[in-house]
């Protein structure tokens, strides 16, 4: 392995580039994504309470779009970031390799947005089932050029393992769309439209902030080694090509249902875009769920091929199921929660106006878990460099999902397109559990068991409560979940924090004056 130049080394670990430990990224990470997803979560219930259930099936099949064209537009080429900046950065020729995709991803994106601009009742076809939005095409083309350049820069910031930028600019996107989107649903327009015009602002604003901080690593960074016309490009478009298939499959996994409730569920298009309003209410918190377990996922890859790289390759295994099975646990009880408060958000907060959205919940918080779980464990193959066995897991799952919508939608209406889901979910997890274990990743019985245990959430909130203490006490008292030294671990991370959190309170005590 080359050695790190002192020079990259020195300007990548002075303020405020230093690369943070894992355990610190983590803490940070989920410090500011609470604030942020309570933020997000008010907003959710806003929009549901305030937007009529056919616009806010148009939002929830706009952000669809935006998620599936985002990485799309521009060949996926941000998400090599995680794997391949500590490379180019050991190589000394970091400079080059920013400079070569930042150029490329803007001309893609512009090409994008033409083409949007160009067919906006082609696209609205697609997207709603009708050609009636075209404004809001046309919106979402601008919006689209924001969602790039905010990915961009967000790969980036996690790859370089500076993740208290990432989380800031996570935070403050949050904050400002939610802030932005009730201003102008309550102010302006009370539809989809300007809800995208919030998340555009958003986007837009969270760029030009981060454009200031990447000003200052490019100062910090050193002239790069010579490298050749195509390096880049022979380097990283293998797997930029199997990450462009994953966050298609990934994105058409996640959007297959919506799409099929609004072009195949039967009625008119109004009646199918009010569907998916229902169906987007029951997804309200789970997708929250699943947005800090894809954060969590995308902060761990870089430290899982720091280790693969410098040869810990066992190290990436164990650290990879602690925190699948810390992950497991804790969406389960997240999961709990919102079902027992579940009558109170559909029927206070959302006004009573998504009967058939609280019908599903159970559904879309199992199959949300899952979902979780999968985002995570799919980080281990893309350290093996085997993302292809993503890719065929996602699309199984994705065939599972279409065909079985096909099957359950006419008949059971929303309750089928859960299920569809959920089923699809399930099979694609276990498919990329078993190849990651094909490729070395230790088999464990406790992950297992927590796997298993998501579907108690369809017997209601209090067998579901009962399983999760079970699930706490064999965790704290026996070895089913946890293992003897994954628990000494994390015994000592808990004393490390405790008395890290101790110094600093003291500290804060003795200068407000307080004394023993």
């Amino acid at each position: 392995m080359s050695a790190v130049p002192a020079s990259t080394e020195d300007s990548l670990h002075a303020d405020p580039w230093r690369p943070e430990t894992l355990l610190a990224g983590v803490a940070i990470l989920l410090t500011l994504t609470f604030v942020q997803r309570l933020v997000g979560f008010v907003r959710a219930i806003l929009f549901c309470r305030y937007l009529e259930a056919e616009q806010l099936g148009l939002w929830d099949m706009s952000f669809g779009f935006l998620m599936l064209a985002g990485p799309l537009a521009v060949l996926a080429l941000p998400g090599t970031f995680g794997r391949y900046v500590e490379y180019f950065r050991q190589q000394n020729q970091l400079r080059t390799f920013l400079l070569r995709t930042l150029v490329t991803c803007f001309l893609l994106a512009g090409a994008a947005v033409a083409i949007l601009t160009l067919q906006p009742g082609w696209f609205s076809k697609l997207i709603f089932g009708t050609t009636r939005w075209q404004t809001l095409i046309l919106a979402l083309a601008g919006c689209l050029s924001a969602v790039v350049a905010y990915n961009y820069c967000i790969s980036l910031f996690t790859a370089l393992r500076c993740v208290r930028w990432a989380a800031a600019m996570e935070f403050v996107n949050g904050v400002t769309f939610a802030v932005l989107g009730v201003i102008l649903v309550l102010l302006w327009r009370s539809d989809a439209l300007a809800v995208v015009g919030a998340y555009t602002g958003s986007s837009l604003l969270c760029v030009l902030g981060a454009a200031l901080g990447l000003r200052l690593l490019w100062r910090r960074l050193p002239a790069a080694e010579p490298l050749p016309a195509g390096g880049v490009w022979k380097k990283i478009a293998p797997f930029a090509a199997w990450v462009l298939l994953i966050n298609l499959l990934t994105n058409l996994f996640g959007f297959a249902d919506r799409y099929m409730i609004v072009h195949f569920a039967p009625g008119t298009s109004a009646e199918t875009l009010s569907l998916a309003g229902q169906y987007h209410s029951s997804r309200v918190v789970p997708l929250l769920f699943v947005s800090l377990a894809s954060m969590l996922a995308t902060v761990l890859l870089p430290h899982l091929s720091h280790d693969w790289e410098t040869g810990r390759r066992e190290r990436v295994g164990r650290r990879l199921n602690l925190f699948l099975k810390l992950l497991a646990l804790g969406l389960l009880g997240g999961c709990v929660v919102v079902l027992a408060a579940a009558p109170w958000l559909f029927h206070v907060a959302f006004r009573g106006k998504f009967a058939a959205g609280l019908a599903v919940l159970p559904w879309t918080l199992t199959y949300c878990i899952w979902f979780g779980v999968l985002l995570m464990a799919q980080q281990y193959l893309w350290c093996v460099e085997k993302a292809g066995r993503v890719s065929l897991a996602l699309a199984v799952g994705l065939a599972v999902n279409v065909g079985l919508n096909l099957l359950l939608l006419p008949v059971w209406g929303l309750l089928g397109a859960a299920l569809a889901a959920a089923a699809a979910h399930a099979i694609a997890l276990l498919l990329v559990l078993g190849f990651a274990r094909l490729r070395g990743l230790p088999r464990d019985r406790g992950l297992t068991a927590l796997v298993c245990a998501a579907p108690a959430l369809c017997l209601g909130p209090a067998a579901a409560a009962v399983i999760l203490l079970i699930f706490a006490w064999a965790a704290v008292r026996t070895n089913l979940v946890f293992s003897p030294s994954e628990k000494e671990l994390l015994a000592e991370k808990w004393r490390e924090c405790w008395e890290k959190w101790s110094k600093v309170l003291g500290a804060r005590g003795e200068g407000l004056g307080i004394r023993d």
